[in-house]
């Protein structure tokens, strides 16, 4: 039977420092070579994401942005894609206009990926965010409501205190039309709250991959509450030791953490008895 290995990377992967450890790159890319089928899946773009996995080889499409697209990372092209539709659009945009919340928002504009915001209404999260992928390509700023919300919209960010992210979470969480997680930012005090089309997770998208793949298992390893959608459709799923308890009661096991290389001994102990 064929089995994809799939590794959140934030906390799971990457260690504290978000760096993909000098054992865990070379451990993969060996378990690679001997043909182990290893990608992940992760709330990160591709190109945030190719900054912290340059040394690993990924032959296998990576899923970004939380499940909202599937993409081969040697050509760039996505596979598989969700996008919020007009009225979907500007429903968030009113509710948040309302409460004078202006997120990141992401959209292909004329075909090129961009993440914009309102200049000006900058919070210390969102100028964290900002500041930590300083020439980033993607990144435009933007001065008026309408520009904000331009092109095909496939992803919002809103980073702020906890109680007006719950808000925002309780308000767009409670029917079918999205999918929202709010959950601290790793290692800062802010909280994020994204939201997605409905069809955008985790689980979905390694469904698809699955088939489009031809593999008939699943492991995955995780650690905090995005994950559980990954989890709930895996044949095996693995929390690190760092891992949110929400994760580890879902977990078919608990390994080492993500400062101990726990994705990759893992991997390295058991993937050949799996296979």
């Amino acid at each position: 039977m064929k089995t994809l290995y799939v590794s959140d990377l934030d906390g799971t992967l990457l260690n504290s420092q978000s760096k993909l450890s000098e054992y865990s790159t070379k451990t993969l890319n060996r378990l690679t070579e001997d043909g182990t089928a290893f990608t992940y899946a992760t709330a990160r773009s591709l190109i945030s994401a190719s900054v912290v996995t340059k040394n690993l080889r990924t032959p296998i499409p990576v899923i970004i942005y939380n499940g909202a697209s599937i993409v081969d990372t040697r050509s760039g092209r996505r596979l598989d894609s969700a996008s919020f539709n007009k009225q979907g659009i500007r429903e968030v945009a009113e509710w948040l206009t309302e409460r004078q919340t202006y997120p990141l928002v992401y959209a292909f504009i004329d075909g090129v990926e961009h993440v914009s915001w309102l200049k000006g209404y900058e919070n210390d999260g969102m100028l964290h965010y900002l500041h930590s992928r300083k020439g980033d390509p993607r990144l435009r700023s933007v001065t008026n409501i309408h520009d904000l919300y331009a092109g095909d919209v496939f992803y919002f960010t809103c980073i702020g205190d906890q109680d007006p992210m719950t808000e925002i979470h309780q308000r767009f969480s409670r029917n079918g039309r999205y999918q929202c997680i709010v959950q601290q930012e790793l290692y800062r005090q802010e909280y994020w709250c994204e939201l997605m089309p409905a069809q955008a997770t985790k689980a979905n998208a390694i469904v698809r991959l699955k088939k489009i793949m031809g593999f008939d298992r699943i492991v995955s390893f995780g650690d905090r509450v995005n994950d559980l959608s990954m989890f709930s459709i895996s044949d095996e799923a693995y929390a690190v030791e760092n891992a949110v308890d929400e994760l580890k009661e879902r977990a078919t096991g608990i390994i080492k953490s993500n400062d101990d290389d726990g994705v990759a001994r893992w991997l390295d102990r058991h993937v050949h008895s799996n296979d």
